[in-house]
């Protein structure tokens, strides 16, 4: 029996408009009912993604967890309790910034509570306003954030190849952190050893789960190491091609339909209550 299930959000959990289908929070509900733990594992913050957790119905639930910042943050969801927290060093997010400025692309700073975004246009401004809390910025350099924890630092650009050549020409400032891609659109950098997939096995190990009672479900790169952590790894249906040799299972749905509902079904669901109960109960 699965006893925790690690979740992307964007283009995994939330739809492209970032709601949260019907299919996917009555199988949330459902799972959490029989002690399961539900836990996001987001490259946001927690402050963004409050109104999912709301949702979702875990919102400043005690005992319920989420891990934000691709590993960087573990919070317990009542009142946003932190229980680890592994940033950039100031001089390195800086230095990332400084080389972001030469590329074309926006980058994003990312503080416990806030994005600072710069050179934006309007697809970016788009996609920002309907999962971020964020600040415009058009500086030289990160000298306003001295002394403030930085969690992560990324470059993003609709041109995948373009990221993926910048990821290659910096990558001797970058062989001593963890980096990634999401959401087809966004290269990330994190501090060494941060990922989702270490986030997940911390957690479990703090609350006594062994790796292979975890399930873990995602779309994109960002999402590959905890996948690959957990005992059932799972890619939704419009999880990057280049990625689904590495999933145990693909669900038949996307996120628009309910792949994360699917899943749970499959794998929690229908174990427990059998195929034919769980969907006379879920008709009912």
């Amino acid at each position: 029996m699965y006893k925790l299930i690690a979740c992307d959000l964007d283009e995994t959990l939330i739809d492209d408009d970032a709601h949260v289908c019907q299919r996917n929070i009555d199988a949330i509900k459902a799972a959490t009912k029989l002690g399961v733990k539900f836990v996001p594992a987001t490259g946001r913050g927690y402050r963004a993604i409050e109104k999912t957790l709301a949702d979702i119905g875990l919102k400043d639930k005690a005992n319920e967890y989420v891990i934000s910042f691709n590993g960087g943050c573990i919070t317990e969801n009542k009142d946003n309790r932190i229980m680890k927290f592994q940033g950039l060093d100031f001089a390195k997010a800086d230095e990332l910034y400084r080389l972001g400025l030469k590329c074309d692309v926006c980058i994003h700073v990312y503080t416990k509570d806030m994005v600072y975004v710069y050179n934006a246009d309007e697809d970016e401004i788009k996609y920002l306003k309907l999962r971020h809390v964020y600040k415009i910025i058009d500086e030289p350099n990160l000298d306003f954030l001295k002394g403030q924890d930085i969690a992560k630092v990324l470059y993003g650009s609709t041109d995948m190849p373009y990221l993926e050549k910048i990821a290659s020409e910096i990558s001797n400032t970058t062989k001593d952190l963890d980096v990634s891609y999401s959401s087809n659109r966004y290269l990330e950098f994190n501090h060494q050893g941060v990922n989702k997939g270490e986030g997940l096995l911390w957690l479990a190990d703090k609350l006594g789960i062994k790796p292979e009672e975890t399930m873990a479900l995602g779309d994109n790169f960002n999402d590959l190491s905890m996948i690959k952590a957990a005992g059932l790894g799972v890619g939704v249906a419009n999880v990057n091609p280049k990625m689904k040799d590495d999933c145990d299972y693909i669900t038949k749905a996307d996120n628009n339909q309910g792949g994360v509902g699917e899943a749970i079904e499959k794998f929690v669901l229908e174990k427990w209550w059998g195929k034919d109960r769980w969907n006379l109960t879920r008709k009912s």
